[in-house]
């Protein structure tokens, strides 16, 4: 296996690991749709706004959201969609598996 190889698994396992958590898996499936405020989420996923802002930071120290101020809030949106259809096909494979 060359180094180059083993890195791709390291990123792809780094990734996996950032999206461990349900509420990030949520997240990311909100910002799927489009760019979100920290106060959005909190209203879609009914989860208190300190752990939103704490998964966020996970996401984003993994690459996966970036924030833009617009003003006194940041937007977050997703860096590569990819990771949404990697969400998208996980949600729909464990929807399946358990019908």
């Amino acid at each position: 296996m060359t180094t180059t190889g083993y890195e791709a698994y390291e990123s792809a396992g780094a990734l996996l690991r950032a999206l461990s958590a349900p509420i990030r898996v949520a997240i990311v499936v909100e910002l799927g749709v489009g760019e979100r405020c920290v106060h959005d989420l909190v209203e879609k996923l009914g989860a208190p706004q300190p752990l939103v802002s704490q998964h966020l930071r996970v996401l984003r120290g993994a690459g996966v959201v970036r924030g833009v101020r617009r003003g006194r809030e940041i937007a977050y949106s997703l860096v590569d969609e990819h990771v949404a259809h990697i969400v998208a096909d996980a949600v729909s494979h464990a929807r399946e598996s358990r019908q």
